[in-house]
């Protein structure tokens, strides 16, 4: 996999998006330690779900049981989030909460690459009110939604 120049957020830029991953840690009463900062250096420049293998691939400085460890940590601490595609393999993405940027993925259910999109207002809202409707009268209470669309990619399908 090849990692490009840094993803911009909606707003924060690496250097940004390494401070509220900072003030993040520090409110939970964690370090962002050097190890942490270039795992997420690594998952900004991916800028889409990857898994701990292509992470460790294409950065030299983390040593595999480091990323491992350091992604399980940093996704208990809501920094980082677990994507499940449609193979045995967990992807990993800066959780919105930290990036806030709030978007969805085409998962291929033939290779298990999974791509971020961002659904156009209008949608967002429809989304809302049916998840509204669903909830509405079950003492549920709907924080947030994803949305995963199922198929297959421009590679596995051309």
């Amino acid at each position: 996999m090849q990692l490009g120049a840094p993803r911009l957020y909606a707003g924060p830029v690496v250097d940004d998006l390494q401070v509220l991953v900072a003030n993040h840690l520090r409110r939970a009463g964690q370090r962002f330690t050097p190890r942490r900062k270039v795992l997420i250096e690594a998952l900004a420049r991916a800028g889409r779900p990857v898994t701990a293998a292509e992470l460790v691939a294409a950065e030299p400085r983390l040593p595999q049981s480091t990323a491992y460890q350091n992604l399980a940590f940093l996704e208990q601490a809501g920094v980082v989030r677990r994507v499940m595609g449609s193979d045995e393999f967990a992807r990993f993405e800066i959780a919105e909460g930290v990036t806030g940027r709030h978007h969805h993925h085409l998962v291929c259910i033939s290779c298990g690459a999974i791509e971020d999109f961002e659904a156009p207002r209008k949608l967002e809202k429809g989304l809302t009110d049916a998840i509204r409707q669903f909830t509405s009268g079950t003492g549920f209470r709907a924080d947030t939604h994803r949305l995963d669309i199922l198929g297959c990619c421009a590679r596995c399908t051309g």
